[in-house]
């Protein structure tokens, strides 16, 4: 680190280095965090907007609490950049997010004060809870510190871990991080709460007029001290509208200026002294700091990927996948009156940014709130409108129960588009979406889709669209050679597509595996070795006839996913097989059954054998041994 840019910084080694710098000291070590944050996020890409607003509140818990012994939790994990810095990371930050590297949210592999793994919305409060008690049960009282964002709060699991926590009444510290945004503007109800308590000049005012009028009282008698107390309480309720909070019995406090870290010291410190759960309030600015950040008005730079630190333009490139759908929902948009968009906090990156200004009233931003997104759009089928749910593959995880009972059950005409599915690389495993494969296709009624290229996930999308019942379209984070020209004509329902024509081997492969898979037959054909290469666009329903065919005019069929391979298509390709006696071999290649870290996507896809040269040697070695086995017998 250089020591003459960073100072104070370079003498950080651990939070307690913190605690015997002056305030004047603090303030240059935010500014050097800063510095600090856009020259390292600029090079390898990350969430830099919302760390960049969180220093002085993440300096002053640091500073009031000891961390690991008193935990110290972030929701979402994003913020927690620079936790990572002053506790002993900063030297790894050229690895963030890459191979082997240091990860971009908390990890408890990583260090002793990282508490678990998250970067799913609205869970820390649930995680506070648990802490809280099971310290409670070994009789430690310290508090437990949670850092929310007001993003999280849009979420139905944090309304929930609230009623309990006003039920037990545990030692936690909640800090509301309150930036006005998610990835994007937050929106809803409580938004607006928080908006109006954080800008409403005339209630300050009232507030400090009345704490005169109430100082000055008097207290007289037992009965004129109830007289008293009630009084206070009328006078109070005049000016002072009970937040949420109040109404659950979690004390409150705030608003306060999340950039003033000795205003956050002594909210911290009385909250200490108050005991039981305490909501601080505190008002930041998202991208703090950074001119780009500040001028961007969509998602001050929530997450970047490589880019020139003075100017915040990112390395030209082309379009993507997210690019491409965002494109043909707007034209089909266009052509059916009863579409309508919904999207879980990320418009942007699910390419509805642009069907947003074109179609505002048939767009629907929910927060994150994917359960309800999702029985949501089913109320949308039920009373005619055609409801496209935009959301990555991992989030849509959090909705399975409302995928069930609420659209499958009733067989409603929703598509479900999911981003990011299979590896997507960086974010690691909290945004594989390698599950989806597996978890929808065991519910009844659902297709599921997936694309082999940018043409045919137009067409599915017009298939989809067209289909009275729920499908689900899943596509990789992966860039575009082009924009395709839309609509494209809407393909046969349930048909796969057969590219290759041999007789040894049957090649079933699946959205951006099929390209590897042509790749593997070419590999095969000069080896001397006949491959058919079918591109199984379609999940579920499967393709019966061509199956069937295959499997008597082959020798081995082998299946290629970017999905875990526990429960996927191999699986069901498998099931239904033996549902017939069919006994060929078949070799199922996909991601294996554990958790897979962050780093380059196709490095990750090769070293699970979700490459060209894995397949052909795999078909080769068991062609081989089923020749071997032929002459024994």
């Amino acid at each position: 680190m250089d020591q003459n840019k960073y100072s104070l910084l370079s003498e950080i080694r651990s939070p307690e280095d913190l605690k015997s710098l002056t305030h004047e000291e603090l303030e240059r070590l935010a500014a050097e965090i800063r510095t600090f944050l856009i020259d390292h996020v600029s090079r390898t890409g990350g969430h830099l907007g919302p760390n960049l607003g969180i220093v002085e509140v993440t300096i002053a818990v640091h500073r009031v609490f000891n961390s690991p012994q008193n935990p110290i939790l972030f929701d979402t994990g994003h913020q927690s950049y620079v936790h990572k810095i002053l506790t002993g990371r900063a030297e790894k930050f050229t690895t963030l997010r890459q191979p082997n590297g240091l990860s971009g949210y908390p990890n408890r592999s990583e260090s002793e004060h990282d508490w678990f793994e998250n970067s799913h919305a609205s869970t820390g409060l649930s995680y506070a809870l648990g802490l809280a008690q099971a310290r409670q049960m070994k009789g430690i009282k310290d508090h437990v510190v949670v850092i929310v964002g007001d993003g999280a709060l849009t979420g139905g699991m944090a309304y929930e871990a609230l009623n309990n926590i006003s039920q037990i009444q545990p030692n936690i510290i909640i800090i509301l991080n309150d930036n006005g945004r998610s990835y994007a503007p937050t929106v809803g109800g409580l938004a607006k709460h928080l908006a109006w308590l954080r800008l409403n000049p005339a209630y300050e005012q009232a507030k400090k007029e009345l704490s005169n009028i109430l100082r000055d009282i008097p207290a007289i008698g037992t009965g004129m001290d109830e007289f008293a107390r009630r009084l206070k309480g009328s006078l109070k309720q005049l000016v002072e509208a009970p937040t949420l909070f109040d109404l659950l019995n979690i004390k409150y406090s705030g608003p306060v200026d999340g950039h003033n870290i000795r205003a956050i010291e002594t909210a911290l410190q009385q909250a200490v002294k108050i005991g039981g759960p305490v909501v601080i309030h505190v008002i930041t600015e998202k991208g703090r700091g950074y001119q780009p950040a500040i001028q961007d008005e969509v998602d001050k730079f929530h997450s970047i990927s490589v880019i020139d630190p003075e100017t915040g333009e990112a390395k030209k490139s082309g379009p993507t996948y997210t690019d491409v759908l965002g494109n043909a929902l707007l034209e089909a948009a266009k052509r059916r009156a009863n579409l309508v968009a919904i999207t879980a906090a990320m418009a942007s990156s699910t390419g509805l940014l642009e069907f947003s200004r074109v179609f505002p009233t048939r767009f629907y931003d929910v927060g994150i709130a994917e359960q309800h997104a999702v029985t949501f759009s089913a109320g949308l089928a039920l009373g005619g409108a055609k409801p496209v749910v935009c959301i990555y593959s991992t989030f849509l995880q959090r909705a399975f129960d409302q995928v069930i009972m609420d659209v499958c059950l009733h067989n409603l005409p929703v598509v479900f588009v999911l981003d990011r599915a299979g590896i997507t690389g960086p974010d690691g495993p909290s945004h594989h979406g390698m599950f989806d494969l597996s978890y929808l296709r065991l519910i009844p009624n659902i297709s599921i889709c997936t694309p082999k290229d940018e043409e045919e996930l137009c067409a599915l999308l017009e298939t989809a669209l067209d289909h009275d019942g729920p499908v689900a379209i899943r596509y990789p984070k992966e860039s575009a050679t082009h924009t395709p020209i839309v609509p494209q004509p809407a393909l046969e329902f349930g048909k796969w597509e057969k590219l290759t024509q041999g007789e040894d081997v049957l090649i079933l492969a699946v959205g951006r595996m099929v390209k590897e898979a042509i790749k593997a037959y070419e590999m095969l054909l000069s080896s001397g070795i006949s491959a058919t290469v079918v591109n199984a666009r379609w999940v579920k329903p499967i393709d019966m006839e061509m199956l069937m065919e295959g499997s008597k005019n082959h020798r081995l069929i082998i299946t290629v996913e970017d999905n875990a391979v526990t429960g996927g298509f191999g699986s069901g390709v498998r099931e239904q097989l033996g549902q017939y006696g069919v006994t060929i071999p078949v070799v199922c290649l996909g991601l294996p059954d554990s958790f897979i870290a962050h780093g380059n996507p196709k490095q990750i896809l090769e070293n699970f054998g979700l490459c060209a040269s894995n397949i052909a040697e795999v078909a080769k070695d068991m062609l081989m041994s089923l020749d071997l086995s032929r002459s024994r017998a």
